[in-house]
């Protein structure tokens, strides 16, 4: 299964593409859509349109998986995201790929176990758990690559972010120790 991530803004929308085959994952690709605050909008959208057409020619996923506005203080923020939200999910549409939207604390609670992390958390995680050796240079790709990790472990019940799997760990584990002997598929060795 091959899933595109997407983190959209109108400056900078980030997106990742992961492959999953038998519980095994791997980046096919990352990077971000940069644009200028010069530029006007329906130029802005037009290029992330074309570029996520561009990917979804090129790598033809199966899943497209992106995330919700966050409404904090600035609704123009938000409005601004709806648009780069907007023409994301309808390049997705027009290949007609699945598509399921993720809020940004459900990203972050499946991708590190808590719907608060920051961001350099969540790079961090992203980073080891897809065996990248070196982070994603920008906030914005890891953060799609973490969207796209999140819609794995929702479609396949990954067994280290579901909910279940670390409810019925955390009361049959007693330390660190039992944990990685009951489950060494979950360590990462530095090479």
């Amino acid at each position: 299964m091959i899933i595109l991530g997407v983190d959209p803004g109108t400056l900078i929308t980030g997106f990742g593409i992961i492959e999953v085959e038998r519980g095994k994952y791997s980046v096919l690709t990352y990077n971000i859509v940069k644009n200028s605050g010069d530029d006007s909008m329906p130029i802005r959208l037009k290029r992330i349109y074309d570029r996520l057409c561009e990917i979804i020619n090129h790598y033809h996923p199966d899943e497209f998986a992106i995330e919700t506005a966050f409404y904090g203080k600035n609704a123009q923020s938000a409005l601004k995201i709806g648009h780069a939200r907007g023409v994301s999910i309808l390049a997705a549409v027009n290949y007609e790929i699945p598509t399921t939207e993720y809020s940004p604390r459900e990203v972050k609670k499946a991708v590190t176990g808590n719907g608060a992390a920051s961001k350099q958390q969540v790079q961090f995680m992203v980073q080891t758990q897809l065996r990248l050796r070196e982070a994603p240079k920008y906030f914005d790709a890891s953060d799609a690559l973490a969207v796209a990790l999140c819609h794995s472990f929702r479609m396949t019940g990954g067994k280290a972010t579901s909910r279940r799997t670390r409810r019925t760990a955390s009361k049959s584990h007693r330390s660190w120790t039992d944990f990685i002997h009951s489950h060494p598929e979950r360590v990462v060795r530095k090479k």
